[in-house]
């Protein structure tokens, strides 16, 4: 029974049987105790007749006959009746009947009173144990409404009640769990709408003085050019800002579903650096890709391209004029890495650390083109993936990012 899974049951269980069992063990001593006081009365009061009969010179033969006799008949009953003896006669008026009933009444009072009073202790010490359980439980259940989730309820593998309190333990913690959830969903949004108001005051000033400038110079077309251009620069870091926010708290957000297919290498690479080549070609620097372009890889080809083209755009950031980045790749039996070298200015081990976090910029750059979000939503693009991104360098030894991804099962 399922009743008895429960401790408290069980015990208490345990108890009624353990009350049982004396009260018929004390009700056969009673009955046999009884017994022998009842022999010892009728043996008196035999003793009594046959004393009686002796004094009035009745034979001993006669005495024994009477008082062994067990066949009763109506004459009997006529001399009986005569003397005041009958069915009808008051126990009280019986000496030797009433003194047994009255040993059975008293032994059995005794024994019922001490059985009820051990009933009533047991049961009043098993109500105290639940009624403790329940207070706990409810002080507890309290401090889960305040938000107190450092306590637990009584834990146990057995009975009903424990069951019950294990599920709303359980609640307890998904509720916490919600509710960090929500702390750091909050802190999260605290953090992005302080760092984009950052990242933000500067272009924006810069646009307001430039709009001054012009506005002061309307008739020096040299000037109007020169901060329309720069209007325009600032504008573009502005948009590219806001962008890559959007798409990296799309992907925090859980709301970027990665379609993920088996594609050639050669296709994603297009995808990704088929607009950073013009640039390349304008700084004088070469993009170079050395692999197989036949090799696939299984990954959202939109997604992948933006991580690889981040990272180019990076390695071009901080590469001189002449400079190359090369993309390479090779197939292990359970991966597929593929290598972004530069030959560049390479990263100091002071900041190798902290490249991958959002908006950081190295004390050691002089590059203002870069806004601090490229890596970072690399990083978190692969990782989405299943895959892994790493980087090795050193200063002024170039710089090799590795994306690694999981072979196709």
């Amino acid at each position: 029974m399922s009743l008895l899974h429960d401790k408290h049951n069980r015990w208490y269980c345990i108890f009624i049987a353990v009350l049982v069992i004396l009260l018929v063990l004390i009700g056969i001593t009673v009955i046999d105790t009884q017994a022998v006081v009842t022999k010892e009365m009728f043996l008196t009061h035999d003793n009594a007749i046959a004393t009686s009969l002796l004094e009035e010179g009745v034979s001993k033969e006669v005495i024994a006959t009477a008082l062994m006799n067990t066949e009763a008949d109506a004459t009997g009953n006529k001399v009986l009746a005569e003397i005041g003896l009958s069915n009808s006669t008051d126990i009280e008026n019986l000496s030797y009947v009433s003194d047994v009933k009255n040993t059975i009444m008293t032994s059995m009072f005794v024994m019922l009173f001490l059985w009820t009073l051990f009933l009533i202790l047991g049961t009043m010490l098993f109500l105290y144990w639940r009624e403790r359980l329940y207070r706990k439980s409810e002080n507890i259940i309290k401090d889960y409404i305040e938000g107190n989730y450092n306590v637990h309820l009584p834990q146990s593998n057995e009975g009903n009640i424990y069951q019950l309190l294990a599920s709303v333990d359980q609640l307890a913690t998904m509720l916490q769990a919600k509710n960090d959830t929500e702390q750091k969903t909050k802190e999260f949004l605290k953090n992005t709408i302080s760092d984009i108001s950052h990242q933000l005051k500067t272009p924006l000033s810069a646009l307001m003085m430039y709009q001054e400038i012009i506005e002061n110079e309307p008739d020096n077309p040299e000037t109007v050019k020169e901060f329309s251009l720069k209007i325009g620069t600032a504008l573009k870091r502005i948009e590219q800002l806001i962008q890559s926010m959007l798409k990296i708290t799309r992907i925090d957000a859980g709301s970027i579903f990665f379609e993920k297919s088996n594609y050639s290498i050669s296709n994603i690479l297009n995808h990704a650096i088929s607009e950073l080549t013009t640039r390349a070609n304008n700084e004088k620097k070469e993009i170079v890709i050395d692999g197989d372009l036949e090799q696939m890889l299984y990954c959202d080809i939109e997604w992948t391209s933006e991580a690889i083209g981040n990272i180019v755009k990076n390695a071009l950031d901080h590469t001189d004029a002449g400079g190359k980045i090369t993309i390479s790749w090779e197939r292990t039996p359970a991966m597929i890495r593929i290598y972004i070298t530069d030959n560049g200015h390479g990263i100091d081990q002071g900041d190798i650390h902290h490249i991958f976090k959002r908006f950081y910029r190295s004390k050691n750059t002089s590059d203002s083109q870069g806004i601090g979000l490229g890596l970072p939503l690399a990083k978190v693009i692969v990782e989405e993936q299943g895959g892994i991104l790493s980087v090795q360098s050193e200063r002024l030894q170039g710089t090799t990012f590795t994306l690694s991804f999981l072979t196709e099962s």
